[in-house]
């Protein structure tokens, strides 16, 4: 028998239709007799029968903990709710559309047992869409730039880390969480295992192009002064082109006693403007941040936690 008890946090976004064949596979494979689980489904303000479908399955075994949030607060926000409120010595994290196979826990489980604080999935072959995969490689290289990642792991949304590490992250209060991030933070005792990747079955991917930027924002914004930096570089860049472009005026006028090209000029008029709108822009967010955390704004709100004996 294995004798960590293990915590399941799956996010839940209309997943009506999958959120049971995931949970009956964990069921199956993580069978009453050999392992301690526990089930933390946590509703991310969908508006059609999920949480009643998480309640159900609660229902029908203790094991299994349904949360429902007040409103849609995004994927990471969701898996820290359920992290938080897991109590595993092993927290496993996966997808609520069935593309993370349950029975591939195995092989995270038997990888973070030799000593690791967090095992990431790592795929062969990623069965998702052209934009999706865009999106996860665009992300891998941006947290790899800014945040450090050792560009020979590769992060997925399957994983498995350390009550060690989750208790690190839980601390994390702000209203932008970045799981890859805090994960990150918190050690660099990380591994990869191959693990199959099913194509989705039923419905369609919520992913989308508002989701991924706001994902991108989460990550270099909220865990890195890398861009800050780089606006920074654009900005002496921009001065020295600016005093090499008057340079040139200056020397044209003392030889012919006119400058042609206005068109060029207010070209790079519009350049300069536009990086220091840029760097304005890019000031505002890591402000507008701050004012928000300061208001103690909440990555989470739960709005109904239920539970087979809180019905007893």
């Amino acid at each position: 028998m294995f004798d960590k008890k293990i915590s399941f946090v799956i996010p839940c976004y209309y997943s009506q239709d999958t959120i049971k064949d995931v949970v009956d596979d964990i069921r199956k494979e993580f069978p009453k007799t050999d392992y301690n689980i526990e089930i933390v489904l946590v509703n991310d303000g969908s508006k059609d029968n999920t949480f009643n479908v998480l309640k159900s399955l609660a229902d029908e075994d203790s094991r299994i903990v349904a949360i429902n949030q007040s409103k849609n607060f995004g994927q990471d926000a969701t898996t820290m709710c359920g992290l938080t409120n897991a109590t595993g010595d092993y927290m496993v994290v996966l997808d609520d559309d069935g593309q993370n196979p349950p029975s591939e826990a195995h092989k995270l489980l038997d990888e973070i047992e030799k000593g690791y604080e967090a095992v990431f999935a790592k795929y062969h072959v990623k069965k998702d869409s052209a934009f999706k995969k865009f999106g996860h490689d665009l992300n891998d290289k941006m947290v790899t730039s800014l945040i450090g990642k050792p560009k020979d792991i590769e992060l997925n949304s399957y994983f498995v880390i350390t009550a060690f590490v989750r208790d690190q992250m839980i601390k994390y209060k702000g209203a932008y969480p970045y799981i890859w991030g805090l994960i990150l933070r918190a050690t660099d005792n990380v591994a990869n295992v191959f693990v199959e990747h099913k194509a989705r079955e039923v419905g369609k991917s919520t992913y989308t192009l508002s989701k991924l930027i706001g994902l991108w924002f989460d990550g270099f914004i909220s865990f890195s002064i890398k861009p800050l930096r780089v606006t920074s570089v654009l900005g002496v860049f921009a001065t020295i082109v600016g005093f090499v472009l008057l340079a040139i005026i200056v020397v044209r006028t003392l030889l012919n006693g006119d400058v042609e090209g206005w068109t060029s000029m207010m070209a790079a008029i519009l350049i300069m403007s536009g990086m220091q709108m840029l760097m304005l822009g890019m000031l505002g967010e890591y402000v507008g941040r701050i004012f928000i955390n300061g208001n103690n704004s909440p990555q989470f709100i739960i709005k109904e936690k239920y539970t087979k004996e809180s019905e007893d």
